[in-house]
């Protein structure tokens, strides 16, 4: 027997007895060879194993939920700020140009904004609606203006309205104008949302449990070279990523949609910077309703005219006379806007070519992330050996080389992991939940690139731009050789009465899903989200 003190006993000050080398019958989980580890120890430091396991994941993401974080604030309150720019200018240069007859019709442009920031932070407001209201109510307003000599009833002037359609009072100006902010609000809206769901994302992702495999597994490679007296040896760079990609699984399988969510989030910042540009349009706003009004002074007599063939004659107002619209407002002063060097900066002290560039910039390196993350733990000096110390490190039972091949990427590779015992029948809830959410969101990002909000979609909207890709209703089936000996068989558990749902929208239901033979298949009931619109049922299933 031999009695060398371990080095070590000193680092785990909790461990009461400093034991001495010895048999290593005790032990569950380093080898049963010569030890100084006590059961108590080599259970404190499975535990610690399990905390610097999770601590490395969370210090590897703090880079995303940093950037994330970060960005969307920036964002936010750039945007928000252009918005309030916008409807100061408008104040100030309507005001200087229109006198009392801005200030008296001011709660026009004022609920303009309203409708604008509450769609902005996410409110259930359709843009399209909340411009044609605007519209609607500014040509009754500027009908007015532009005849003081009329009296106008509400009936009046909703004859008024209806012939606008018709009449296009205001030229071309509604339709560019709606083009040009529904594209930029919905663009940056989806952007700031998707960089909260980026940060929630990593958020959710880093906040992993690990299992008894993967603990038994980073015991062996980080704490078991300790309890054999060599607390400088490092586990085998291959080794570790062996540990880290059975501990990993689930989490790479985020990988496909992951990157399909950061290319999305890429490419609505190049719109932005481009045709969708959010200071472009929050600029545009006032100037292009100003030329609006004043396409409608100059056309006055003919709308007018018009207008009244339609909708009759209106009253006189008393002790006025009948003259020409163009008399009232001919002698208002023309509109004028900001020179470049007037025109007010943002508190930011930034624009939105600086942010998006500083956006792409960072977004780059994110892709493949979480694939790479067991790769990016083991370059880690104090996490293994460099991979070119192949000799001289931990193979998990001595001080020497590391033999077995390393495992590939996902679920579904780690069947042959000679590491870690990955339970493959029970594909992880939580990482199909987080697969679910970067969907929608890749999904709300792609058509916003089209101008297009999710929200407010009607059924001969164009569909968004294609992928690269292809989806797949079905995530990757951890049981594929069963799907080959044996089709599946769907059994759907849900109540006649509630079968009319099958007409058209979203529905949830409990189906028993039975695939392979019955001796090995496996049995099991899954919640469901079917689709079914148009004779086109779509179902995604959540195990």
């Amino acid at each position: 027997m031999h009695h060398r003190q371990c080095g070590f006993c000193d680092w785990l000050a909790s461990d009461p007895v400093c034991f001495s080398i010895g048999p290593g019958e005790h032990l569950r989980l380093c080898p049963q060879d010569y030890t100084c580890c006590s059961s108590q120890m080599e259970e404190t430091l499975a535990h610690q194993s399990e905390t610097d396991f999770l601590s490395a994941i969370d210090d590897t993401s703090q880079f995303l939920h940093t950037t994330f974080t970060q960005r969307h604030r920036k964002f936010d309150e750039f945007f928000r700020e252009l918005i309030d720019l916008s409807e100061k200018s408008m104040n100030q240069m309507f005001t200087k140009t229109y006198g009392r007859l801005f200030t008296q019709n001011a709660n026009v442009f004022q609920e303009l904004f309203v409708e604008l920031r509450r769609y902005y932070s996410g409110g259930s407001v359709s843009l399209t609606e909340v411009l044609s209201e605007f519209w609607s109510r500014l040509v009754e307003r500027v009908f007015s203006l532009v005849n003081p000599q009329y009296q106008f009833s509400d009936e009046y002037l909703e004859c008024v309205n209806k012939h606008a359609e018709q009449l296009q009072p205001f030229g071309d100006l509604p339709r560019k104008l709606g083009l040009q902010v529904s594209r930029a609000f919905i663009a940056a809206r989806a952007l700031v949302q998707g960089l909260a769901t980026g940060r929630d994302i990593v958020n959710k992702a880093a906040k992993l449990s690990a299992g008894a495999g993967c603990v038994r597994a980073l015991m062996r490679q980080w704490y078991c070279p300790l309890c054999r007296g060599m607390p400088s040896l490092r586990p085998c760079h291959t080794l570790c990523l062996n540990v880290m990609k059975g501990c990993l699984a689930n989490t790479a399988d985020l990988d496909t949609e992951w990157n399909n969510f950061i290319d999305a989030l890429y490419q609505v910042s190049e719109k932005l910077e481009g045709p969708f540009n959010m200071e472009l349009a929050a600029d545009s706003i006032s100037v292009k309703v100003s030329e609006a009004i004043m396409h409608m002074q100059e056309n006055s007599i003919a709308t007018s005219t018009k207008v009244f063939q339609g909708c009759g004659s209106p009253r006189l107002t008393p002790g006025r006379s009948r003259r020409s619209p163009k008399e009232s407002g001919g002698n208002r002063r023309p509109f004028r806007t900001f020179s470049p060097e007037e025109k007010p900066t943002t508190a930011t002290g930034t624009n939105l070519d600086r942010l998006v560039s500083e956006l792409k910039e960072r977004l780059r390196p994110m892709r493949g992330f979480w694939v790479s993350l067991p790769h990016t733990i083991c370059n880690d000096k104090n996490m293994a050996a460099d991979v070119t110390n192949e000799d001289r490190c931990w193979n998990g039972q001595t001080r020497g080389r590391y033999l077995p091949d390393v495992t590939g990427d996902g679920l579904m590779s780690q069947i042959n992991n000679p590491e870690v015992e990955v339970d493959m029948a029970r594909p992880d809830v939580r990482t199909r939940q987080l697969i679910m959410e970067l969907r929608v969101a890749t999904n709300r990002l792609k058509h916003a690139q089209a101008g297009q909000d999710t929200d407010f979609m009607d059924s001969k909207s164009p569909p968004p731009p294609p992928t690269q890709h292809k989806y797949y209703d079905w995530f990757v089936i951890p049981f594929l050789i069963l799907f080959l000996l044996s089709p599946p068989t769907f059994h759907f558990l849900m109540d006649k009465s509630r079968q009319s749902h099958l007409v058209s929208g979203n529905f949830f239901c409990l189906v028993h899903i039975e695939y392979g033979p019955a001796e090995v298949g496996l049995r099991r009931d899954v919640v469901c989200l079917f689709n079914h619109q148009h004779n086109d049922s779509k179902y995604v299933c959540l195990f």
